[in-house]
């Protein structure tokens, strides 16, 4: 008996606690920031917590451009701004780090069967030598 599609959902409930309103900034050229200023539930300014600043750029890359966000730790706009490029360079070394990672993995993922296991895909005899085909999990 096929369950229904309501029980397989997690419950999305907001917090009332957590709630930002953003304030998208930018120059055009280079990426923006996005102010998240705390508020209320009923939308009114919350001084009890700080803003949070977050720049996004684009890293063009030889297969398109690489979105790129980045926590810029200020205490208001313009120190974002200026805080804005070194932001940017560890969010970029982050990226490129994990971009590594991920080519390690998928390299690592490569599966060259012993000699036996090709027996049945290759009609050889098993323990013989030969095989050494790579083989995709």
């Amino acid at each position: 008996m096929a369950t229904q599609p309501e029980q397989k959902l997690p419950e999305l409930k907001m917090d009332p606690a957590s709630l930002y309103r953003e304030e998208i900034f930018t120059d055009r050229k280079v990426g923006t920031i996005r102010c998240m200023v705390p508020v209320k539930p009923d939308g009114s300014a919350d001084a009890a917590r700080k803003a949070l600043y977050v720049g996004e750029a684009q890293l063009l890359t030889p297969v398109g451009a690489l979105p790129l966000a980045f926590e810029i730790q200020a205490d208001n706009l313009s120190e974002a701004v200026e805080k804005f490029q070194a932001a940017a360079k560890v969010g970029v070394e982050r990226a490129v780090k994990e971009l590594q990672q991920m080519r390690r993995e998928a390299a690592s993922s490569l599966i060259i069967p012993d000699t036996g296991t090709t027996a049945g895909i290759t009609g050889a005899v098993p323990g013989a030598p030969g095989g050494g085909k790579i083989k995709l999990p």
